[in-house]
């Protein structure tokens, strides 16, 4: 379990992300167009996942939107935004947005905030997944976490552009 604060407050997530250097677990996440995608969609690429609580708060928007800028020059390696929020909003905030360098997708009725340790317990974002970003290889190994201490705080963007940029 996590440590993590919201404003201050103490809250904690149902695991611990991933550990590097282990293979990630597989998934069922939703798209816009309420298509599955899983982990397998991403084979041969480095991914970046941006999780998050809901695109519809301020630090979260402005996480798609920085890695979405920053995503473009990343040769063969996708960035994937995973939220609670259900695939219509999803879809909305990126087309008003004009976010097209990611992809989002919808964890609403999967086991992957379980699975991935990024579920909060407790608090006022209870049942919402945790601010964390987690790059795979092309062969679905860790290479690096950030569990976001402080969920109303911003990942260290560079630090994971940096983890898949130098991935062979």
């Amino acid at each position: 379990m996590a440590n993590i604060t919201l404003k201050g407050q103490p809250v904690h997530t149902v695991g611990e992300l991933p550990l590097v250097g282990t293979t990630v677990r597989d998934f069922e996440l939703v798209n816009e167009n309420l298509e599955v995608k899983r982990l397998s969609d991403y084979k041969g690429k480095k991914v970046i996942y941006n999780i998050f609580p809901s695109i519809d708060t301020g630090i979260c928007a402005a996480s798609a939107r920085a890695f979405n800028e920053k995503a473009g020059a990343l040769e063969n390696t996708v960035v994937v935004n995973v939220s609670k929020d259900l695939p219509f909003a999803l879809g909305r905030f990126c087309a008003a947005e004009g976010l097209d360098h990611v992809e989002t997708l919808s964890d609403f009725r999967s086991n992957f905030a379980d699975d991935y340790g990024v579920r909060i317990t407790d608090g006022p974002m209870e049942g919402l997944l945790s601010r964390a970003v987690v790059v795979t290889d092309e062969n679905a190994q860790v290479i690096y976490t950030e569990q976001v201490g402080e969920i109303a705080q911003e990942p260290n963007y560079q630090a994971a552009l940096d983890a898949a940029t130098s991935a062979s």
